[in-house]
This record gives structure tokens, sequence and C-alpha cells, in this order.
């Protein structure tokens, strides 16, 4: 695997980004921890001045048992937030059938590390436009980073992620390191996700708004334009020969992505264009585009086509 992705495991279809060894899809925690790759622990230990060979009161290091490898500089309040305990969250969700284990690997040499469950959440379109519901387990071994477990919906028909929730601080729980990730506060997390099926119910509102309202190409263009071009965005008139290749290459998109006769002309058409664009189509990389539409600018660019999309449909 190349720079960013280290381990990784997915169950069922091979995922959008290509990567990982494949597990059944009845995988047990224990089974998702070893072929994922993250049967490992992190250690904090005391900071080594190297030039006098003394220990530091304040400062500390986290390091991987398997190998020795230093993760990250820390704190002296922080607490390090082992692999299994962010897997262990989804144990009961799994064995009461409510959830099914989908990916889980090891990002940026396993400075982060992330866990993908599917729950037996969903909604159906017209023409059978079926979109699921997630969880998603980022959890950091990163100093200043929170962990943290958000809701997401993912189109089946072309395995777009659509990270609707992530801007929406009802369907995301954090947690700083500077406590235990106990069973009170698995609780709470549980507790904070409880409002995940009242964000599908939103999203499947703004979905059928979206797949039943039909775009203007000059609506169309302005909008991708918003998106990826925005130096263009007070031209009074847009031509196609303004475009760069980013909205040439959406344009083909639109008519040729799984799924465009779903919905066709619609505004859904038009945000999943934008979608299977930056998963599938955008960057040389697939595990560096796999990163940032979780972790980055892709997914908050992701957010931003959701809410322009709602816009122009609504007007």
């Amino acid at each position: 695997m190349s720079a960013n992705v280290e381990t990784m495991a997915y169950a069922g279809k091979v995922p959008w980004h290509g990567l990982g060894n494949q597990v059944g899809e009845d995988v047990t925690i224990e089974q998702m921890e070893l072929t994922a790759g993250l049967d490992w622990k992190v250690n904090k230990v005391p900071f080594v001045n190297p030039v006098t060979g003394s220990n530091s009161n304040d400062y500390f290091v986290l390091v991987r048992d398997s190998d020795g490898k230093e993760l990250s500089p820390c704190g002296k309040s922080y607490v390090p937030v082992q692999n299994r305990q962010a897997l262990e969250f989804f144990r009961k969700f799994t064995e009461s059938g409510n959830m099914t284990l989908e990916t889980a690997g090891s990002l940026d040499g396993g400075r982060r590390v992330f866990v993908l469950a599917k729950t037996t959440s969903s909604f159906e379109l017209k023409g059978g436009d079926k979109v699921e519901s997630y969880l998603f387990c980022y959890h950091p071994h990163i100093w200043g980073q929170s962990l943290k477990i958000m809701w997401t919906p993912i189109r089946v028909v072309c395995q777009n992620t659509l990270m609707q929730a992530l801007g929406n601080k009802n369907a995301e729980f954090r947690m700083p390191h500077i406590q235990a990730f106990d069973m009170n506060m698995a609780a709470k997390a549980e507790s904070a996700l409880g409002l995940s099926d009242v964000c599908l119910e939103k999203f499947e509102e703004q979905a059928n708004l979206l797949s039943s309202t039909e775009f203007t190409d000059q609506d169309l263009w302005k909008y991708w334009v918003m998106l990826f071009q925005p130096s263009l965005t007070n031209e009074s008139t847009l031509d196609p020969t303004m475009f760069n290749k980013t909205l040439e290459t959406l344009s083909e998109v639109l008519l040729t992505q799984p799924g465009a006769n779903m919905s066709k002309n619609t505004w859904w058409q038009a945000l999943n264009a934008v979608t299977y664009y930056i998963d599938h189509v955008s960057g040389r990389d697939r595990d560096a585009t796999m990163t940032s539409v979780w972790l980055g600018q892709k997914g908050a660019l992701k957010r931003r086509a959701l809410d322009s999309a709602v816009q122009f449909a609504q007007q």
C-alpha cells in the first residue's frame, strides 16, 4: 500500500478506494483488529533529552509497542486510547445485529486509526436509489486531536460518501485525550449518537427535494463554479470555454457516473456528480483521496456541495 494507508481490512465488496484485505461480512471485533493490522498498543513514555539523557516530567512520547515507532509527542495530561477500545465501542451494536463492521485501518504510519460500521437504517429514492447509514470512528494517536465518532450516509449504487452529518454537531461525538475512553464515556458517545436516525430522516428529506427538482443548465454551471472555480462567481454570464479541466470533467461525470439515469437532470444527480468526482476521479493517489474525504478538505467540500445544491433546489 502507499504512504497514507499503512494497513486496512474491509468486509463485503471492494470499497471505492480499492484498498485493504477482505474479511467475511460476519467479521468479529477480534478478527477485524487482526486483519486490519490494528493488533498493537500505544505506550506513553517519558521524553528523554538527547543532550543530557534525562527524562522530562512534562513531555512524553507515544510509542507503538509492536515496532517501537514513535507516533507523536504528548503532554502530561494526555490519556492514550488503544485501538481495541475504539473497536470495542461497536461490539454491543454488532453483537445485537444493529451494525456490521465494514472497514478499519491505520493511516499515516499508525498515527490515525479508523473504523467504519454500517447500521440497519437506510432509505430509498425513486428508481431504487438506496442510501445507507454508517458510523465512522476516527481515533488519532496524535497530541491535540480528539477521538471522533460521526454519522455519514453512503449512496449504494456508486459508494459515494455523502458526508452530510459531519458538519452536524448533533451527529458527532468528540473526546479529547485528557480522559479515558471507558464504559462511562462510551455510554455518553452512544447517547450523543442516538440522533443519527433523526439526521438520516433529515437527509432523506433533502435527498427527496434534490431528486424531485430539476436544474437549469445555467444554474448547474453556477453551482459547479462556486465549488471548483470561484474566480468566475461574479461573472454575469458563463460560457463553457471559460471553465477549467475540473468543470469539463464534471460535465462528463454527470452523464457517466453509476446511477446517472436515476433522478436524471435533477439536483440529486448534480450533487452526486460532485461526490463521485471527488471519491473516484480526482487525485492521483487513492489512499490520499480517501484520507482527505474522511478527514480533510474533500470532506468539507462535499458538505458545501450538499448545502449549495439544497439552496439551488429551494429557489
